[in-house]
């Protein structure tokens, strides 16, 4: 016996829809988000100008950060990106730029 199913008139979103570029400050904001949740602080005691290896980031956790950036933005990023730009300011004023 053929089972017939019927075609849904639902319309699915579609997730490439062309997104507009992040901001700095949004990227300040997710980079805030995550350095606090890996540092387990507060998100008011992150600075966004005091240097990653002031916060006591290992090379691990800071190619960490960098890959689930990369994840978030869908854009790829060298391993190396918080050393090359030290502090949220430069890297978040850094990966805007990037087209």
């Amino acid at each position: 016996m053929e089972v017939w199913r019927a075609v849904s008139n639902r319309f699915e979103p579609v997730e490439s829809v062309i997104k507009k570029p992040l901001t700095a400050t949004e990227i300040q904001h997710w980079m805030i988000s995550h350095l606090a949740e890996l540092l387990e602080v507060k998100t008011d005691e992150i600075d966004v100008t005091i240097p990653f290896n002031r916060y006591g980031l290992d090379s691990s956790e800071a190619i960490g950060l960098t890959g689930e950036l990369e994840d978030w933005l869908g854009h790829q990023l060298h391993p190396t990106l918080l050393y090359d730009y030290p502090t949220i300011e430069k890297l978040a004023q850094y990966v805007a730029s990037l087209k």
